[in-house]
């Protein structure tokens, strides 16, 4: 199938020839055709798989087709999870325009609040952005969503999972009239938010799942190493940077401290290295990925910030240095390498407080891992059992080695209530006057 089939505007298939896409990917062929046809569509793939373009090209085609609904409110919002995603598929969708008419802005928390209001002021027809700040500039009336056509969540799991449902709805309600179009996205489909929230924001949508989450990614070879403890983890990282042939390298850690602490061990050994987390500013981090992307680092250390969305064609390793704490973010990690056709390996450490998490990536990708073992590194982890529950013991009600005492038996009083005399029914006996005389003999007695 090629792209030429799908019955695009001409302008349109000509920018599209023009940066050399010829056959469309899976997710493609089945999500643009749906998306050209108007209907709401609720869709999952594999990272990696081109769904960015799976919702730009459909999107493009209808603002080239149809008349605006509004002259003044933005035709078409997409919305990310993180602002790396979110800069990631707008400098796609920037390819496209950058030729038409259509104005579009990205809009970012992090950044100058007052800078957003100036560039929403002058009518874009598109709007990427991360969906905390976009909430914030519709409740302070800055833009309107009433003539909004197309409403495109991407890696909605995650904004679902990061706790933005609030503000989801806040934008869906904005604009919930009957001409509007819903395209989710999500990296699976059994994520039980996500459906929940497709039956609020989609009407009969189509369903597209391009290979689940569990199926194994041909163009990634995953090792898995156990280890001792941090030193260990450290000793086996240095061994790899030293003898496995490298592009680029991005290295995942658990916490934000690691990565500065990592990066700079790694900078200490003549390493270029260089650490991305959220503690940065925004200013930093486009920095650190801009000059990433451009090849003036040859390892990127950080967190799960930059788990999705990044599209790094020379990244040719991805290191898990610690589990995710998120079973899914393992498949988005590895992800980043192994792109467009190319080879990538994915390395992922096994320590003790990685045990579970392992367990859990194991019982996701339905696969029994095995480990492999680096000559000269003796690892005495072999792995946790799991723990067994504890059996309750019955309380004996007798104690052993003493015989059980025998209860003495009540005394029965063989007394009915007809037996007992009513207070009130009691004769009164009244006490006799005593004289002087026994007075003073009775407290005689008492002093004797």
């Amino acid at each position: 199938m090629q792209f030429s089939d799908f019955g695009l505007d001409s302008a349109l298939m000509s920018t599209i020839e023009h940066m050399g896409f010829s056959e469309p990917t899976q997710i493609q062929q089945q999500a643009i055709p749906a998306a050209m046809a108007g209907h709401d569509l609720i869709a999952s793939s594999k990272t990696g798989s081109g769904k960015t373009l799976a919702f730009i090209i459909p999107a493009l085609q209808r603002l080239n087709k149809n008349r605006a609904l509004s002259k003044r409110d933005p035709r078409v919002v997409i919305l990310t999870p993180t602002r790396e995603l979110a800069k990631q598929v707008f400098s796609q969708l920037r390819l496209f325009t950058s030729n038409t008419q259509y104005k579009a802005v990205l809009i970012l928390g992090g950044e100058n609040f007052n800078d957003q209001v100036k560039v929403l002021q002058k009518e874009p027809e598109f709007i990427v952005a991360t969906p905390g700040r976009l909430a914030d500039h519709l409740t302070q009336g800055h833009f309107h969503l009433n003539g909004l056509e197309l409403l495109i969540l991407d890696e909605a799991d995650r904004m679902l999972d990061l706790g933005f449902s609030k503000e989801l709805t806040q934008i869906n309600n904005a604009a919930d009239h009957r001409k509007r179009q819903t395209l989710l996205f999500s990296a699976t489909l059994d994520h039980a938010q996500v459906n929940d929230f497709a039956k609020e924001l989609l009407k009969k949508p189509k369903r597209v799942a391009i290979e689940s989450a569990h199926t194994e990614h041909e163009d990634i070879t995953k090792r898995f190493y156990l280890a001792d403890n941090l030193t260990q983890k450290e000793a086996l990282l240095q061994h790899f940077l030293v003898t496995e042939k490298s592009q680029q390298i991005i290295i995942f850690t658990a916490t934000r401290s690691d990565t500065e602490r990592l990066a700079k061990l790694l900078t200490e050994q003549d390493l270029n290295a260089v650490a991305l987390s959220g503690e940065l500013n925004q200013g930093q981090r486009n920095q650190i990925m801009d000059s990433f992307s451009k090849g003036q680092h040859k390892i990127l250390v950080t967190t799960d910030l930059a788990s999705r969305g990044l599209d790094l064609i020379n990244v040719s390793h991805v290191i898990n240095f610690d589990m995710p704490k998120h079973t899914e973010e393992f498949v988005h990690r590895i992800g980043r390498t192994g792109r467009a056709g190319t080879k990538g390996d994915a390395i992922s450490l096994v320590g003790p407080n990685d045990w579970l998490s392992f367990k859990n990536v194991e019982a996701f990708l339905q696969q029994k891992i095995a480990f492999t073992k680096v000559e000269g590194i003796k690892v005495k982890f072999k792995g946790l059992k799991p723990k067994k529950p504890k059996a309750i013991k019955a309380k004996d009600n007798v104690v052993q080695n003493k015989k059980p005492v025998a209860n003495k038996p009540r005394k029965v009083i063989k007394k009915t209530f007809l037996d007992i005399e009513d207070a009130g029914a009691m004769k009164i006996i009244k006490r006799k006057k005593l004289t002087p005389d026994q007075i003073e003999d009775a407290t005689k007695k008492e002093q004797d």
